[in-house]
């Protein structure tokens, strides 16, 4: 049996096509990345929410523009995303069916490979996190019966929601059958955003990584020639924009398992140990607060609610802060402005709590 399931860790040698942890674990890298730099982002808007809270509010927006410059450098200098990259892996174009057409590493992939790799790798993971965004947020509105009854946008949504888990049941299984195929050698890709890209994955050989090395070398010691100024400040501009990726991606390729860390030491898991030995009592609530014009003041009577000045209905909790106020106010506040309305911290709908009173 374990001669049969040898080819699962490793590769005959006349074969460069990489074991199915190798392209797992590369697939695995960019999704550790981003809750590490969301966490980082969040940090930061909570310590000062009016110079950093932009980071929380459009972190997907900013993190997208960051990965689209990651990637388009390497898919134009490397023939690999950045993860593939990493683990010493390129991208091959498939032509005339399943025939292999090499390029040297350093060509880059033809113009339409790298377009479809580039929208498939930067778009598909962003329109996937908006997605799950949108399905929290309408759970959370039908839960709470945000919308009339009779609405027929509550029966559209409603629709929606009680499709989507087979739909993201039959995306997740297409990813699963496409493995299962690359592991039995089925199929020549593992992920089917591959074999949409028309693309397949290979190690890089010994010729390859002289290339890269030679074409970092060649462009440290180039020397520009004299040319019109319009040339130079578009030679200015590449060489800026090439600079940036190249900063951001050795960045990260250093505190790629710094990253990970951070994702381990603040998973669920690991918080919980954490609590079992540094248990403190709650603070108490703060004494003085500094109120700007659009910070509601504290109501002297305890059951009021700080934003509609009416006794509170279906009491919710900000976890950020520890206010109370009506739900639907709450709700309606952190949607519209993503921070608590008394202490200005940074907030979302996730951190509404329920709180469930004696005489309720």
């Amino acid at each position: 049996m374990a001669e049969h399931g040898a080819h699962l860790t490793t590769a005959p040698a006349f074969e460069d096509r990489p074991s199915i942890f190798e392209v797992v674990a590369q697939d695995s890298l960019m999704s550790a990345v981003r809750p590490a730099l969301q966490h980082v982002a969040k940090v930061l808007a909570e310590s000062n929410p009016g110079r950093y809270g932009f980071l929380w509010r459009w972190f997907e927006e900013l993190y997208t523009l960051l990965d689209l410059l990651l990637q388009q450098h390497y898919l134009s200098s490397c023939s690999a995303s950045f993860s593939e990259n990493f683990y010493g892996l390129k991208r091959l174009p498939l032509r005339d069916g399943r025939r292999l057409h090499r390029r040297p590493v350093t060509a880059g992939l033809p113009q339409k490979h790298h377009w479809k790799s580039l929208c498939l790798l930067v778009l598909v993971p962003y329109l996937k996190t908006k997605l799950e965004k949108l399905v929290s947020r309408l759970r959370e509105e039908d839960d709470y019966s945000i919308h009339p009854p009779s609405s027929a946008w509550k029966r559209f949504y409603r629709a929606f929601l009680a499709a989507y888990p087979f739909v993201n049941l039959a995306w997740e299984g297409w990813f699963l059958a496409q493995q299962l195929c690359y592991i039995l050698g089925k199929a020549q890709q593992h992920s089917p955003l591959l074999r949409l890209a028309g693309v397949r994955l290979v190690r890089l050989t010994t010729e390859d990584l002289q290339a890269l090395e030679k074409k970092l070398l060649a462009a440290s010691t180039a020397q520009l020639p004299t040319s019109s100024m319009k040339d130079q400040v578009k030679s200015a501009m590449k060489k800026a924009l090439g600079g940036l990726a190249f900063s951001l991606s050795t960045g990260l390729s250093v505190g790629v398992f710094f990253l990970q860390f951070l994702e381990w030491w603040y998973s669920s898991e690991n918080q919980e140990n954490i609590k079992s030995l540094t248990a403190l009592p709650a603070p108490p609530p703060p004494l003085h607060l500094e109120h700007d014009m659009a910070s509601p003041l504290l109501p002297k009577l305890k059951t009021i609610c700080p934003l509609c000045r009416k006794i509170r209905v279906n009491d919710t909790a900000l976890s950020t802060s520890g206010f109370v106020f009506c739900y639907r106010c709450a709700y309606s506040y952190v949607k519209s402005r993503q921070q608590c309305p008394v202490t200005g911290y940074a907030t979302e709908l996730q951190h509404l709590v329920k709180l469930y009173m004696p005489e309720n």
